[in-house]
């Protein structure tokens, strides 16, 4: 396993850390680990000594920030710096620098990620237990709902630090928003981006000061985490009223000269207005995609019409099932499309352009 271990290394990203930071490179040097990479983000004059002790360590390397720039920031200076010192190594295992990750559980995801190098490695805690903190406990609660509406990924811990990230998708992961914790969530988030299956290795929770020195808010940390959802929240409401106004304005106009075929005609003139509102929205202010990629307009124009022949078709059906409140109906029937078509866009229609937006990063 020794040979595994000197391919990869470890990332600790550290800001106003304490002498538990020391522990921690001490006992990791008596591993056969590649590098310890370090990265002091900003912290004070005071905590000099701090990382200039740990730089002490043969294996150590301390990176410096000159401003604090979040966790997240700190991730991607050590995986630049990975990428561009170690073309032919696994990868990496992030760990926090407060003594949170023992060297057993830091070993036994390194294990794992030579495994299974194409997957992200969880390290993740049993929040079953009485003795985890009530932040921490309701953090998690939160941020693995968000991951599952935003994603569809069921994930037992989405706020541990301890994980195993290969070069090429920490490689990738340089071209993800986010700078502060915000950027482990959308780590997770960016697995669907870039096809990466995730693999959970179980740890022992360990919590120090009941968790008092961490910095993450779990309430901020996931609005920022769910800020294109609701971009494209925006987008699709703003939208559906675009939509459902047109409707009622078409089919008034319509009704007293097509009798039996006024739903269907305002139906199409509606969403075809509507979908064009749509999609300039999503390309420019939700995805901020400004290719007009031929497979994007295929897929984005095949939803709205099969929504269109869905909408026209369930409107038509109930309102000659009810015979009045046509409008009413419409809200109801397009309301359940709504739904469906989120998941679509995010699932089918926009993810192949997020992959190409981030490889325009990548080209450039």
């Amino acid at each position: 396993m020794a040979n595994t271990y000197e391919q990869i290394s470890i990332v600790i990203p550290a800001f106003n850390p304490d002498q538990k930071l020391l522990n921690v490179v001490r006992e990791l040097s008596k591993e056969a680990f590649q590098e310890i990479i370090v990265v002091n983000d900003g912290s004070g004059e005071e905590y000099v000594p701090i990382f200039d002790a740990a730089a002490e360590w043969p294996s150590c390397t301390v990176l410096q920030h000159t401003e604090n720039g979040g966790k997240g920031k700190a991730l991607k200076t050590a995986f630049s710096y990975y990428s561009k010192n170690y073309p032919n190594g696994i990868g990496v295992i992030t760990a926090d620098a407060d003594g949170q990750h023992t060297p057993s559980d830091i070993k036994k995801v390194a294990a794992e990620l030579a495994n299974q190098p194409s997957k992200l490695i969880l390290g993740v805690r049993d929040f079953s237990t009485k003795d985890i903190p009530l932040r921490s406990r309701f953090g998690n609660v939160l941020t693995k709902a968000v991951v599952k509406a935003a994603s569809g990924m069921k994930i037992t811990d989405t706020q541990t630090g301890l994980r195993g990230i290969s070069k090429e998708f920490a490689e990738q992961l340089l071209h993800v928003d986010g700078d502060r914790y915000e950027f482990e969530m959308k780590m997770i988030l960016a697995c669907k981006t870039y096809q990466r299956d995730i693999a959970e290795v179980t740890i022992d929770t360990i919590y120090i000061d009941d968790n008092e020195s961490s910095h993450f808010h779990p309430i901020v940390d996931s609005i920022k985490i769910y800020y294109v959802f609701l971009r494209f929240l925006f987008s699709s409401l703003a939208s559906f009223v675009v939509d459902v106004g047109l409707f009622a304005l078409f089919s008034t106009a319509f009704k007293a000269v097509m009798p039996m075929g006024f739903i269907l005609l305002a139906t199409v003139i509606a969403r075809i207005l509507s979908s064009l509102f749509n999609y300039f929205l999503n390309r420019n202010i939700v995805f901020r995609s400004y290719k007009h990629t031929k497979q994007t307009l295929i897929k984005y124009y095949t939803l709205a019409a099969l929504q269109m022949g869905a909408s026209a078709g369930g409107v038509y059906v109930l309102y000659h099932s009810i015979g009045t409140h046509e409008v009413l109906i419409k809200i109801g029937v397009d309301s359940f499309l709504f739904l469906l078509s989120f998941y679509i866009q995010r699932s089918w229609v926009f993810k192949q352009n997020t992959a190409y937006a981030a490889k325009e990063v990548r080209d450039h």
